[in-house]
């Protein structure tokens, strides 16, 4: 993966990014992502994931003097979150934390490990503070802080749910204009909640695919959301994702072979030879090498050809990752 194809700046324009068309049958084809109302028929539903990235990463010092950062996974409680912790020296149950920022400072005690997380304890609840301590916590790809227009343009213009810790990146593509230029073109809009976990940008490390544990992320899909995907089924629409994340969560609420409502967690790993039940045509990102959403996106859009769409993205310097470009794939059947 060639460091300079690594997207470091979102584009003025949202909707400026260039979208490699993959069709079911047929070439692939180099378009915009303004182009996306052309691939897209009256009838069609179009789900979006509508989590907001919570400002996660914490700065402070044990109360032995040292620093540590905290990168919040996801809440737990109110005054209670799982988080990954870096420090100069190896933090055990029992430590204390203080972190501080906005004119505000909040306490913390370490609880057990839970894997590679930290169950953290906080003196006051997280709502009190989160806003003024936290800050937005951008991809470990991206070589800069996190900035001023990180602060809208690393979320959707349709986020309302907070609770991920890093963006459903295919989203940020869209801006209110597209939204309302597809809703007029006969297009369904519908969302459903999946919030990101850290653990999306972590590689597969193992040789057997099978011995891979899957990270949780917590889940939303409603019975409004089923009652639109069966309607869409009805009159001949196809269901369009909006991301991996829409995916996994529609294709985790079908686990039992008929779409339901769910409200909980996932930790659906979807590789090759799967199956799927509700999606048909999917908008994502470039991804990461060896990760898990690579490996989804091959199961979707048939491994070879998306391996040669990636070749031809890098040969023809598409932007990769958070801020880069996106594909569009039809279902491979």
């Amino acid at each position: 993966m060639p460091e300079a194809l690594i997207a470091q700046q979102p584009l003025a324009e949202r909707t400026a990014s260039r979208l490699l068309y993959l069709p079911a049958a047929g070439p692939r084809q180099d378009l915009r992502f303004a182009d996306l109302p052309a691939l897209l028929r009256a009838g069609d539903l179009l789900l979006l994931n509508d989590t907001r990235v919570i400002p996660a990463r914490l700065r402070g010092r044990r109360d032995t003097g040292g620093r540590v950062e905290a990168l919040l996974e996801r809440q737990s409680g109110e005054r209670t979150a799982l988080a990954q912790l870096r420090a100069s020296k190896a933090l055990k149950p029992g430590a204390r934390l203080e972190f501080a920022g906005g004119g505000q400072q909040v306490g913390a005690s370490v609880g057990q490990r839970q894997g590679e997380f930290f169950e953290l304890q906080f003196d006051r609840p997280l709502a009190q503070w989160l806003d003024a301590i936290g800050e937005l916590p951008l991809p470990p790809y991206i070589a800069r802080p996190a900035g001023a227009q990180d602060e809208q343009r690393y979320q959707t213009v349709y986020g309302r749910a907070p609770g991920a810790v890093a963006a459903p990146t295919a989203g940020l593509h869209f801006d209110e204009a597209l939204l309302a230029q597809l809703r007029a073109g006969g297009v369904e809009v519908g969302t459903i909640t999946l919030h990101v976990g850290a653990g999306t940008f972590k590689p597969v490390r193992v040789d057997e695919l099978a011995e891979h544990r899957m990270h949780a992320e917590r889940v939303q899909v409603s019975q409004e959301v089923c009652a639109q995907v069966a309607a869409t089924r009805a009159r001949g629409g196809r269901v369009v994702a909006v991301g991996t994340t829409v995916v996994r969560a529609l294709e985790s609420a079908a686990a039992g072979g008929e779409l339901e409502p769910f409200d909980g967690e996932t930790r659906l790993f979807i590789t090759p030879g799967y199956r799927f039940r509700v999606v048909d045509v999917l908008i994502t990102n470039f991804h990461l090498p060896e990760s898990t959403l690579l490996m989804l996106v091959c199961a979707f859009g048939g491994y070879e050809a998306v391996m040669a769409a990636y070749r031809h993205a890098v040969e023809q310097g598409y932007r990769f990752f958070s801020y880069g470009d996106a594909m569009l794939l039809e279902r491979a059947r």
